[in-house]
């Protein structure tokens, strides 16, 4: 009975317990993960739950978003999880992505686990045609994305075709040219196969330097109104506000970055900005929806505060960070180096056994054409000696008839007739029987010199044969050959025992390797400008490349914008700098006279 009992207050606490937990399904860029939470956890409690499990700590750049009716909203860290305007089914479903962008990627981010997730959401973004990126740019980002997903170009692995399955880009820029599938694939692989050396990670860091210039990169857009009740755009990113005109989101009329703005504040529908100039007004405008003034306001506080935290001294958390990184790399450096230098020498000896075996088939060919040349000799040697035969048994019978011919004329001569008629019939004939005579001895002595002369080749041909049979000699001493032991370092031709245990390798960080590392640093800062410049021109090589197949009537109007910036040199930054030089007093009564 007792146990009964038990069993059933088990039970009961088991349900009230499950009762006081909720499930929620994390989506991040490349992942799924589910949790059970507790009713009370704040957004802080589920936040860093999901920080944990992906091993992410640069966590200020991202938060959880979740989808309110026809706008996305962020889960606030300080308010329970319950208690925001969530779906009410379960598992509820929330979004991890960067909610700020770095305004430096390559500077700013440490974990190459932050890296990668930016990388996968600015890749979509761009996809997507949420961020405008021109036709020569998305070539070449297509061609980062690959190298990040395959590695090195293979031309025996990375066949014509590989790529027909992969979204690489804009369906806006496929549209724009008259161009197959086919045609965009080669150009895509002429760049991916000049980036050759590259990890997945610095495939993916070079992604983003190139999108962090792009006009649209990071840049949360709001429909808002100013006191003239102007339709215009509030562009809220890292480096400040900006304000836009409604159909040109590339090039903002008026910017304000953070360092110029003191105070950020709304009441129901209306938002003011307070400079930091004294002498400028505060400027106000109204977003169309009174959903998203939280939404703005908290994107405003994020970025500022950001904004002044990467021009302050870095905490001692974000130090550390840094210094695991450097190290990291270092070490990563120099296992690449070693299985670089491993893979050189297996190249090297795998060069070298093909020398030996490319060799060895030849004195094989040289001594198959020996063999059959002496064979040949021999076979015209037997053959000549035959002629020369046939010549001396013709010649001795040639002189034979001819000794029978003057026996003949011999006893002609004995027996000749008397009368004259006899005496002329003997003339004639002994006339006849010289000349016969003459003819025989004449071929008697053809015949001697034909002998001679195959006497002469059949000298020639042993000679021939005796030659030949030296060059087999010499080519089967060569045979015997046996190469050169491969010094300590190389690796065995056969390729056999190339294996290597990455933990043997051992890595002392001394102050010789250290300082090797901040030179060769040093050397990459100078590196790369020459790469800024090379990549320009890189970029305006695709752009003529393809430029005699563009569709002019297929350009959206986003490409007509980019085109006529491109023409008069204005960039993202360029114009930055340009709109930040007008005071802040002047840009705000431009901004409420728009």
């Amino acid at each position: 009975m007792s146990s009964v009992l038990s069993s059933i207050m088990g039970l009961s606490s088991l349900k009230r317990k499950q009762a006081k937990m909720f499930n929620v399904r994390i989506v991040t860029m490349d992942s799924e993960l589910e949790f059970s939470c507790e009713l009370k956890w704040k957004g802080k409690d589920l936040f860093e739950l999901v920080c944990r499990t992906l091993g992410l700590r640069e966590s200020w750049f991202f938060g959880l978003q979740y989808d309110v009716k026809d706008t996305i909203a962020w889960l606030k860290m300080d308010k329970r999880v319950l208690d925001h305007d969530v779906p009410k089914e379960e598992p509820i479903v929330f979004h991890f992505l960067a909610k700020f962008y770095p305004e430096n990627a390559e500077e700013e981010l440490v974990q190459d686990i932050t890296q990668h997730l930016l990388f996968l959401q600015v890749k979509r973004k761009i996809l997507e045609e949420e961020i405008y990126c021109p036709p020569e740019a998305s070539v070449l980002l297509a061609s980062y994305a690959v190298h990040a997903k395959y590695g090195d170009y293979d031309p025996s692995v990375h066949k014509p075709g590989f790529l027909s399955q992969e979204e690489l880009l804009p369906k806006r820029v496929i549209n724009l040219y008259q161009m197959t599938t086919e045609m965009w694939e080669e150009r895509i692989t002429i760049c991916y196969a000049e980036h050759r050396g590259r990890t997945r990670d610095e495939a993916e860091m070079e992604y983003l330097k190139i999108a962090q210039d792009l006009e649209m990169y990071g840049v949360n857009y709001f429909s808002i109104r100013n006191k003239k009740g102007t339709d215009l755009l509030l562009g809220v990113d890292a480096l400040g506000l900006h304000i836009y005109e409604p159909e040109n989101k590339l090039t903002p009329k008026i910017s304000f970055p953070w360092n110029e703005i003191r105070n950020i504040s709304y009441s129901d529908k209306e938002f003011a900005i307070k400079p930091l100039d004294k002498k400028a007004d505060m400027f106000k405008f109204n977003p169309s929806k009174l959903k998203v003034n939280k939404l703005i306001l908290q994107l405003c506080i994020g970025n500022h505060d950001l904004f002044m935290r990467r021009r302050r001294v870095d905490s001692l958390e974000v130090q550390q960070m840094k210094a695991q990184a450097r190290e990291e790399k270092a070490r990563k450096q120099m296992e690449r180096q070693t299985l670089e230098r491993e893979k050189r020498l297996r190249e090297e000896a795998e060069r070298a056994r093909d020398e030996l075996e490319r060799r060895l088939m030849q004195v094989q060919d040289e001594a198959q054409m020996a063999n059959e040349a002496l064979l040949r000799s021999e076979e015209m040697a037997d053959l000549l000696a035959e002629k020369a035969q046939i010549a001396e048994e013709e010649a001795k019978l040639l002189a034979q008839k001819a000794a029978e011919a003057e026996q003949e004329i011999y006893r002609i001569k004995v027996t000749a007739i008397r009368t004259e008629e006899e005496k002329r019939l003997m003339a004639q004939k002994m006339l006849e029987a010289e000349m016969l005579a003459l003819k025989m001895a004449e071929q008697s002595e053809r015949r001697a010199k034909e002998a001679d002369q195959l006497k002469q080749d059949l000298q020639e041909a042993r000679e021939s044969e005796r030659r030949a049979k030296n060059k087999l000699l010499e080519i089967s001493s060569k045979s015997a050959y046996s190469p050169a032991p491969l010094s300590a370092n190389a690796l065995p031709p056969d390729g056999t025992n190339l294996n290597f245990s990455t933990e043997n390798l051992s890595y002392d960080f001394k102050d010789t390797d250290m300082k090797r590392l901040s030179m060769e640093i040093e050397k990459e800062k100078v590196e790369y400008m020459e790469k800024s410049k090379h990549l320009q021109e890189q970029l305006n090589e695709l752009k003529t490349e393809i430029e005699s197949l563009k569709l002019k009537e297929r350009e959206t109007p986003m490409d007509i914008l980019h085109n006529e910036n491109a023409e008069k040199g204005t960039s993202k930054q360029s114009n930055f700098k340009k709109l930040t030089l007008q005071s802040t007093k002047s840009r705000v009564a431009f901004f409420q006279e728009l």
